[in-house]
């Protein structure tokens, strides 16, 4: 018996010593995030790989051993870098005084739609607080490009406390680990450990308040009741997923794949639902969408390489028709297999980055909780690789480059480190196959 709690003992110790390790990691970085300016970019990228590759290197080690990851260890240590991010606050973005401002007009205006920001410039009826916010919201001229539901999580920050970020980050921190609760009712714990401890996640959620992490704690609550087969509440956490942002409807006819006429019915209504009190005063996001579709541009990767020979509008025509046959490649497949398990997100979320104008960082929050269930080199490899979008004219202060332009140099690092972990997964997967068959002729 002493040996056994011994032997129990060591996977403990191992996990705490990388805890402690990303732990300091985490604090160094919310020191950096509470100086005036932006914290240097070489000092982020270390601490990014501080944080990033011990994780990594620890998931090997208990799926080598094949032991049990202790759970109340990764959730320890997931809510205290958390913490971290809740006392450093954001960096390399502004988005958040969107999100402030519109929790406001939400609250005084019934709707967070209609008038574009700049219209207030000048509105002495605007309170000093909400003035400074104000002043820090980028593209004023635009009305605000967040839908319904996510609206309502910005509402809820108002309520609890008129625009404070830190509140935003601490409801979407709780939503965050409702999240990694539900993926441990869909992946063992050791797998769960790389999106809970997952730099990208901590910077983009904990540390910046972005909301999509909502959106996809919706989602995986909506797969989570489908595998249980309880179709009606599948339904509406679905509908909500797709209330927060458009890309909840990409894994729709996936997630209802077993259901019932009525079910589908009752996620429409749910959609619906949530849209129907804004639109009959006239207002909604798909102006701003429209926009944005047309307009934008931002690290992207099959894009930016195709409009070098295509018009823009050609390249994201043609890039989404290529989108549109994967996605309908897969719906096939996925619906004739008799097995149906949980559908794979990382495949169909990084088709969709893949061919997209824009890929932001925290985009990959809807890509990770499936890659966490299906662990591939890619996916994670994308998690640290994508944070090089952030070496742009701004965060370089170099006054001669766009704000947010990119170094050539930079982006190609970006995904070729991206297209590396493919191609390791494809080598893994050949021989992981030969390996088997030889193992069948034996």
């Amino acid at each position: 018996m002493p040996r056994r709690e011994a032997g129990q003992a060591t996977p403990a110790r191992t996990v705490d010593a990388v805890g402690a390790w990303c732990l300091l990691g985490y604090a160094a970085l919310a020191v950096l995030a509470r100086q005036p300016g932006e914290p240097p970019l070489p000092a982020f990228f270390l601490l990014v790989a501080w944080t990033g590759i011990p994780v990594f290197g620890l998931t090997l080690h208990f799926r080598r051993r094949e032991e049990p990851f202790p759970l109340g260890r990764l959730l320890f240590w997931a809510i205290a870098f958390r913490i971290c991010g809740l006392a450093g606050g954001p960096f390399y973005e502004d988005d958040f005084y969107r999100y402030l401002w519109d929790g406001y007009r939400f609250a005084t205006a019934g709707s967070p739609y209609g008038p574009a920001p700049e219209v207030f410039f000048l509105d002495p009826a605007v309170p000093p607080a909400m003035q400074s916010v104000l002043s820090g919201i980028n593209t004023p001229e635009l009305p605000t490009i967040y839908a319904p539901v996510t609206q309502a999580i910005f509402l809820l920050g108002y309520w609890l406390q008129p625009g404070s970020v830190t509140v935003l980050q601490a409801i979407l921190i709780g939503l965050d680990l409702a999240l990694v609760g539900l993926l441990l009712r869909l992946a063992p714990a050791r797998n769960v450990l790389l999106y809970a401890w997952c730099p990208l996640v901590i910077k983009e959620i904990a540390f910046t308040a972005h909301p999509d992490g909502a959106g996809a704690c919706l989602l995986l609550a909506a797969v989570v009741l489908s595998r249980d087969r309880r179709w009606q509440g599948a339904a509406v956490a679905l509908g909500l997923a797709a209330g927060a942002k458009a890309f909840g409807l990409v894994l729709a006819p996936l997630v209802l794949a077993g259901a019932r006429f009525r079910h589908w019915l009752l996620f429409a209504a749910t959609v619906a639902a949530v849209y129907a009190p804004f639109a009959l005063r006239g207002g909604s996001e798909l102006a701003s969408l429209q926009v944005f579709a047309q307009e934008w541009e931002f690290n992207s990767w099959l894009f930016g390489l195709l409009k070098t020979a295509l018009a823009p509008f050609e390249a994201r025509l043609a890039l989404g028709l290529a989108f549109a046959a994967f996605w309908g490649w897969y719906q096939v497949k996925y619906l004739r297999n008799p097995a149906r398990g949980i559908p794979r997100g990382d495949w169909i979320f990084g088709g969709l980055l893949a061919a997209s104008p824009v890929i932001n960082p925290w985009y990959l929050l809807w890509l990770l909780p499936f890659a966490a269930v299906y662990p591939t080199i890619w996916a994670w490899t994308a998690s640290l690789a994508v944070l090089l979008s952030y070496v742009t004219g701004l965060n370089l202060q170099d006054y001669e480059m766009h704000p947010y332009g990119q170094p050539p140099l930079v982006r190609g690092l970006e995904f070729g480190l991206i297209l590396c972990g493919l191609g390791c997964d494809l080598i893994r997967r050949r021989w992981t196959g030969r390996a088997s068959r030889a193992g069948a002729k034996g």
